[in-house]
Order: structure tokens, then sequence, then C-alpha cells
């Protein structure tokens, strides 16, 4: 390295360090690019009520919703990489990356990964009137016997339940019905009723109708069975490899944002998930904490990334 440019790389430093030592000096906004009451809402919820203790100024948890998360995801790609401004997102994230090609901002490239937060399960259900399924092994072979006649239901087009319905499709050379929903509530209401054969549900909202007879689990998308169902087999249990379809939840920045103010805040955050009533907050939606290093979340960003763009690309799937 060149003189000069040496110099240069250490004032960088210098000032990067002087402005991690600033910050925070006033308040930051944890951006939820959905609805209250969701998942995703919850973990930025737990963790504005208590990383003020932390760092010393409120966090204001700001709710952007629309376009599959879109509107509020572009917001925090825009904002000024100071550290004021973060966002807690779902893998829905890189799946938009393949889904809508006129996408104003990279889901990728124009974040920094600060931590993972936690994992979700969706278990695949179905009305307990359906061909007296038991099993996916019986759902993929009435799929086989009449391509295209039995019915899946899911939240919208594009969201982790159609995606996760999809790749099990590819992997077992089945074919049924999409019937896409503008949101969980009508899609859950139908499939209660029987008119809807089959759904990918996360285990918050599908245990109290499984536990009441009206809903069937036969399988779980997670590669270890649930504690709440432990008679449910995994997917790959039931003999569909490749088929995990966990959900992760974590909070990144703005592309720039000061390696020393990601590492504060992965810190931060780090100590808040080991909190007892942190885990039970989390599991009462169905979702594990789980820590990671930026480093860790960025490279299952990527991955997750490239898997859910061949689930696209190979079932010609669009949003836009």
């Amino acid at each position: 390295m060149r003189p000069l440019q040496k110099i240069l790389a250490t004032l960088a430093m210098a000032v990067s360090a002087v402005a991690a030592h600033a910050w925070p000096d006033q308040p930051i906004t944890l951006v939820v690019p959905y609805t209250p009451g969701t998942g995703i809402d919850l973990i930025a919820r737990q963790l504005s009520v208590r990383l003020p203790a932390a760092l010393g100024q409120p966090v204001i948890v700001d709710n952007v919703p629309g376009a599959s998360g879109n509107i509020g995801s572009e917001k925090v790609a825009r904002a000024k990489p100071d550290g004021y401004t973060l966002m807690v997102q779902v893998n829905t994230l890189v799946m938009n990356k393949s889904l809508y090609k006129s996408l104003a901002y990279d889901p990728v490239a124009d974040f920094t990964p600060v931590s993972l937060t936690s994992w979700g399960t969706l278990l695949l259900v179905t009305n307990p009137n359906v061909q007296k399924t038991t099993s996916v092994a019986q759902m993929v072979a009435a799929a086989k016997a009449e391509p295209g006649k039995l019915t899946y239901a899911t939240p919208g087009v594009g969201t982790p339940h159609h995606l996760s319905m999809a790749l099990l499709m590819q992997n077992t050379g089945t074919e049924m019905l999409h019937v896409p929903y503008k949101g969980t509530a009508g899609a859950v209401t139908d499939l209660l009723g029987g008119r809807i054969d089959y759904m990918f549900l996360p285990v918050h909202v599908a245990l109290q109708h499984i536990q009441a007879g009206k809903l069937r689990a036969i399988a779980t998308g997670s590669d270890k069975r649930l504690p709440q169902l432990p008679n449910v087999p995994t997917l790959a249990e039931a003999g569909i490899q490749g088929g995990n379809v966990d959900m992760w939840y974590g909070v990144l920045a703005p592309k720039g944002t000061s390696p020393a103010v990601v590492a504060r805040l992965n810190r931060e955050i780090g100590a808040i998930l080991k909190l007892p009533e942190v885990a039970t907050a989390f599991e009462a939606q169905g979702m594990v904490p789980s820590a990671s290093t930026p480093e860790e979340f960025g490279a299952l960003i990527q991955k997750d990334g490239r898997r859910w763009s061949d689930v696209v690309q190979r079932g010609g799937i669009t949003a836009d």
C-alpha cells in the first residue's frame, strides 16, 4: 500500500471510530416492512423495549407495510447509513429479488447484515376431511393421480408459504392448484371450511386449529420435529430431501453503516436474545431465538437468495 493510501485508510478508520464512539446520540428507528401484530413486528417490539437500556437512546418501531415488504425495505435501503435507521426482515427479502424484476433496490447488496434474531417453522397442514390424507406420501400420491385438482392456499404470490409449496411440488414432481389470498386470514378460513385442501402455515397460526382437531399437520418444514407436535415428522423424514423451509428473521442496516456500529448492535442484540423472557415471547409465536455474527448472517442471506432464486425460476413464478 502506498504512503498516501495508508494515510487515507488510517484517517477513515479514525473517523469511523470517532463516529462509533459518539453513536448513538439520537433516537433509533427500527423499520418493520409489515403490519403490526406480525412475527417480525414482535421481534421489533422486543428489541425496542430492551435496546434503549443498552444504548441510552429510544428505539422507535416504524411499521411501513406494502408490496410484500418492498416499500419499507426500500425506505431503509435509501436511508443514511448512520446507524439510526435499521430494519427487521424475514427471508421474504431475498425471495423478492427474483420475484420482482423492477425493484428500486437490491435486497442483498443495499443492506448491511447486523444479526440473525430467530428461526420460524412452517407446518404443512390439511383439512381433516381431505381424502383422508394423513401423510406426505398420501398427499403426493393423490396429487400425482389427479394433477392440478388438489388446491393449496397462500397469503399471496411469492410469500414463503407459496414458495415452500412450490419447492415441495418441484421436489416431488407434483402439480396442485395455487389459490392466492390477500393475507392469511381468508386462506385459513377457507382451509378450515374445506374449500382448500392444503397450506403451509406458521406454527403459532396452525397450532390452535390442530389442537382443536380442525386441521391436521402432516409434516413440519424444519429439520427437527417440534416439541409441541412430537408425532409430526419432518419433510426429510417423510422422504422429501432438500425441503427444509424454515424462515429466518434478522436485523439489517443500510449499506455502508460503520462496522463499529454494526458490531455494537450485534453485541447488544445477542445479549437480548439470551433473555428467558424474550425466548418465551418468541416461542409463543413459533420462533426460536438465534443470534449470529454479521458475517454469518450475510452468508445465510446470500445462500438463501440463491436457493429461492432457483425455485422461482424453475416454477416460472413472478409477482410483478
